[in-house]
């Protein structure tokens, strides 16, 4: 097993996270959390040994194979398959000296293949071919050369040359971000049956949900372990924070009395007695403090400026690249209330149709059909490629704002995003890819589009980005096409499915759980029939999804009119939220005033009492704010309970 010990770790002079005793057991599938800079990189080389710590110890079996995804590749005139098989490392060792017969003496053969029949040797390459085909790639690419490939593509390599490893420890850092939903859901069953410990980074709720069964979680300088997936992290989290905050609270009202106490007695002599127990008492409390939760990211996009229906047509559209034919026959029709998701297989297509939706790519055949009206918000790879590297966010923004509109404003805004101080005139070479994603949605939602198309936003987002962007999207007010692995999102945003498969593109009856299972099915078939050898895969689903018997133009109007419902309500609920938000800092300002023993001083009875006043006036006011958005959300639950009736 994993052993800390009184381990602490820091990075450039900083404290990451200190003192963390605990054991990680063989077979634990765990998922490493925590904001980005927490130390969750630095944890994982501390693993790796490639770090020593500040002070205590971490410890793991010596005799561990230990296989992690590297962040580059070398070998990029192997070919693709030999550079996955050389993941084994013991095969790949032993098949390069088998290749030199004339080398060895007949003990050393026979010794090598003994212990390439314990290995199982013989099938490593269709095990090999098996990670290929469940990451995306086709039978042909297996003898291309790594270099032919693109950097996403190589990352893929890369995770299936990790996973070929025969390891008793198995450290992924993002392992998702370059894969499509169908590659994710292949890796999540791989990852299920896999039989050592697992240490995953992942920003996919998703996916840690469907994977782990513990979490490790970085925070304020402290290395937390909790049981369950995460899921059951949040909510135990959530719990601990509260039990924490009233903890706090009930010591800070204790320390109070005692000091008020002290403070007025340690100086006469028939109290001086109680005034020292108490200074004792004082001193020998343990102290506790506040639970602290980062400040969680929020933003909302502008409201369109104008609408028309339908934005956008493609009418009988044959979409591909030069005489390459990806699709045929589109009929496509975006108004403002289509909230599309799109899906297919790696390859099928679908980044091909956003490109020629948004006329980046003109159609072989057909009609693109666009309103005078028409203003795309498009999101892709590549718009954050185009980002100026020499300008600062502040510069970027600027160039497509109106001049008239203040400094003040635009810098607001920008701080919406997560951009403040001296970030929002740093040059964007510097920035992560986080905060480039951050930077570019920011450019689309100034110009306040009526319709989004967004090709995997989330990619280099993390969980609090990725739940404000969602949280965003429920309250736009025009159309939606998506694309993304994070089923979270598709499910929260999209009310229609569209399959983009063998040359076609249709609707897709059925729900994402429903997607799932037509994706290992057909990933079974497809195995199949290029002689594959295929693990059996346990169906995730029981029963067959029920499809409602509505249409589906009958469906986005019903999904359409219940977002319109429940707007006003929303709406509210966040004006209430936002009023605590503000009240909330003044309350805390004033409890610590009244904690200065100074202020109960005769001399100043007025400024005392003016605080009181003020203290039960705010009191009252967050009471009534948070009356009224329990009002208000059982309300909302009640109204969505009834859709469902």
């Amino acid at each position: 097993m994993i052993q800390l010990e009184q381990l602490s770790l820091r990075r450039g002079g900083r404290v990451l996270f200190q003192k963390a005793s605990m054991q990680l057991h063989p077979g634990w599938k765990i998922g490493l959390t925590g904001v980005n800079g927490a130390g969750k990189s630095t944890l994982f080389s501390a693993l790796l040994g490639g770090m020593e710590s500040d002070s205590g110890s971490l410890t793991r079996p010596s005799v561990w194979t230990v296989a992690h995804m590297a962040q580059e590749i070398k070998a990029l005139d192997m070919k693709a398959i030999d550079f996955v098989l050389s993941g084994d490392e013991e095969y790949w060792d032993i098949q390069h000296k088998l290749a030199h017969p004339e080398q060895l003496n007949n003990d050393e053969m026979a010794h090598l293949y003994g212990r390439f029949d314990e290995i199982n040797g013989y099938s490593a390459p269709s095990k090999a071919s098996q990670l290929m085909a469940g990451l995306g790639f086709f039978e042909h690419q297996s003898n291309l050369d790594v270099s032919s490939f693109s950097g996403g593509w190589r990352m893929r390599l890369n995770l299936a040359r990790t996973l070929m490893s025969r390891s008793d420890l198995l450290l992924l850092d993002e392992p998702t971000n370059h894969l499509d939903l169908d590659a994710i859901l292949w890796l999540e069953d791989w990852l299920k049956a896999y039989e050592g410990t697992l240490i995953l980074i992942s920003h996919d709720r998703d996916f840690l949900d469907a994977i782990t069964d513990h979490i490790l979680h970085i925070e304020n300088q402290e290395l937390v372990l909790y049981t369950g997936n995460y899921s059951t992290f949040e909510r135990t989290r959530s719990e601990r924070l509260a039990q924490q905050q009233q903890a706090f609270e009930k010591q800070q009202e204790t320390r109070a009395h005692l000091q008020k106490f002290i403070d007025r007695f340690k100086a006469k002599a028939t109290k001086a007695k109680q005034a020292q127990s108490r200074i004792k008492q004082l001193e020998r409390m343990q102290e506790l403090s506040a639970a602290h939760v980062d400040t969680p990211f929020t933003f909302s996009f502008r409201e369109p400026t104008k609408m028309s229906s339908p934005l956008l047509q493609m009418e009988s559209a044959d979409i591909g690249y030069g005489d390459k034919l990806i699709a045929t026959n589109i009929n496509l029709q975006i108004t403002p209330n289509s909230r599309i998701g799109l899906l297919g297989m790696n390859g099928a297509g679908k980044s091909t149709l956003i490109k020629s939706l948004v006329g980046d790519l003109p159609l072989l055949r057909g009609e693109r059909k666009a309103s005078e009206l028409l203003n795309i918000g498009y999101f892709a790879q590549h718009q954050m490629d185009a980002l100026d590297g020499n300008a600062s966010p502040m510069l970027q923004l600027a160039r497509i704002a109106d001049p008239k509109i203040s400094e003040a404003s635009l810098r607001s805004f920008l701080g919406s995003f997560g951009f403040s101080g001296e970030r929002m005139d740093t040059p964007s070479e510097s920035f992560s890819g986080g905060e480039r994603a951050r930077l570019a949605l920011a450019l689309i939602v100034w110009q306040r589009p009526n319709v989004l198309v967004l090709d995997e936003p989330t990619n280099h987002l993390d969980l609090d980005m990725r739940h404000a962007l969602t949280m965003a999207l429920q309250d736009f007010e025009g159309a939606v096409v998506l694309v993304s692995h994070e089923r979270q999102l598709i499910a929260s945003v999209c009310d229609e499915l569209i399959l983009v498969n063998n040359g076609r593109c249709r609707e897709f009856d059925g729900d994402l759980v429903a997607y799932a299972e037509w994706l290992r099915q057909a990933r079974l078939e497809m195995m199949k029939n290029a002689n594959i050898p295929t693990a059996p895969v346990t169906s995730q689903v029981a029963d067959k999804p029920t499809i409602s018997k509505l249409d589906k133009e009958a469906q986005r109007k019903l999904a359409a009119q219940r977002r319109e419902q429940t707007r006003p309500i929303r709406k509210n609920i966040e004006k209430n939220e936002a009023q605590i938000a503000k009240l909330q800092p003044r309350l805390a300002q004033i409890e610590t005033l009244l904690g200065d023993t100074a202020l109960y001083e005769a001399s100043r009875k007025d400024e005392l009492l003016k605080l009181m006043n003020e203290q039960t006036e705010l009191k009252a006011k967050v009471e009534q704010a948070e009356e009224q958005m329990l009002e208000l959300m059982m309300e909302l639950e009640e109204l969505e309970a009834s859709f469902e009736e």
